[in-house]
């Protein structure tokens, strides 16, 4: 018997942006949606069954192993609710795996919102580990939701930063960084609607604790200043003038892309000759995607420059952010 059904769409996200090192993001218009059920499992006991189409068929988990799970798992237990003893998902997937567009934050951030979806709803439990009075007490409290920065800290403490999660859950274009108290803030910017994305992705994968583990402990100050510069230069280009040519300048970095082209050569020398030809092209996240700024006196330069073993998609910003509707009950 299913009790509650909610569908969640969220959106591809690029990080970085060249030189916004974890603090920059941007949403895509490239759509991951799940569809998530909580169930009273005939059996009794604990029941997850995950369907996967698209991107990560026949490789994801399709148990409690599987990241949406335990995003939900996860939201759950932070809003003192009981955990579902039935849960099941459809995944239709659009959103590359291990390519740089944040495929694990967009499945961290559809668990949360899923989870506090169906929170609000009633549902058949999982018994208490320590007994019925502990499962009573637990029935007897009240459900707390979980608020917009709730979820945000949640999804950057199960990610590890939050510049993929921020443009995830809010849409457009994103600055994050974290308060005094290490909690996790962002403010949310409208590009120029003139900025055109495009991602080339390849056929091969990069883990992002491999491109992170390349990174260096210190950097020169010089460097750091530079960097400061740019992603200054970056808000105002993507926000206000998005030119080609100060496009390119505002994207050129000397934090991670550099160190972490020993991993990704193909990448690396896409993103340097497509900068030759006046492209503003950068790493997406830790790679191997490259993203690129389409302007109308470079849009035809992209095209000869990506081999056959690069997958080119025009994309729109998604200005939203990730979404959550109710269907019918069946």
């Amino acid at each position: 018997m299913t009790t509650s059904r909610v569908v969640v769409r969220v959106p591809a996200t690029s990080a970085n942006l060249g030189p916004g090192f974890d603090a920059l993001g941007l949403a895509l218009g490239l759509y991951d949606e799940v569809e998530a059920e909580l169930f009273t499992p005939q059996s009794g006991q604990r029941v997850v069954k995950v369907t996967v189409d698209g991107e990560g068929a026949g490789e994801l988990d399709l148990g409690e192993g599987h990241l949406i799970v335990e995003a939900m798992r996860a939201a759950f237990a932070r809003m003192g609710a009981p955990q579902p003893a039935g849960i099941r998902l459809h995944c239709r997937n659009a959103i590359p795996h291990a390519r740089g567009l944040g495929s694990s934050s967009a499945a961290i951030c559809a668990g949360l919102l899923a989870a506090g979806a169906l929170a609000r709803q009633p549902y058949a439990a999982l018994p208490h580990p320590d007994g019925p009075h502990a499962e009573a007490a637990l029935g007897s409290q009240r459900t707390r939701e979980l608020s917009d920065d709730e979820v945000f800290a949640l999804a950057t403490e199960m990610e590890g930063h939050p510049d993929n999660v921020a443009p995830c859950l809010a849409g457009g274009l994103t600055v994050a960084w974290s308060d005094h108290s290490g909690a996790p803030r962002m403010v949310k910017l409208a590009p120029d609607p003139r900025v055109r994305p495009v991602v080339l992705v390849p056929a091969f994968r990069l883990s992002t604790e491999t491109a992170r583990g390349l990174l260096p402990k210190d950097v020169p100050h010089k460097d750091a200043s530079f960097n400061a510069g740019r992603s200054a230069l970056l808000v105002a280009a993507l926000t206000q003038r998005p030119e080609a040519g100060l496009l390119l300048a505002a994207t050129e970095d000397r934090l991670h892309q550099t160190y972490r082209a020993p991993a990704m050569p193909q990448t690396a020398d896409l993103v340097g000759r497509l900068r030759a030809k006046g492209v503003a092209a950068v790493v997406s996240g830790a790679g191997p995607t490259v993203l690129a700024f389409s302007m109308p006196e470079t849009q035809d330069l992209i095209a000869p420059e990506v081999g056959n073993d690069w997958h080119i998609q025009h994309l729109d910003v998604d200005p939203d952010g990730a979404s959550v509707r109710f269907p019918e009950t069946r």
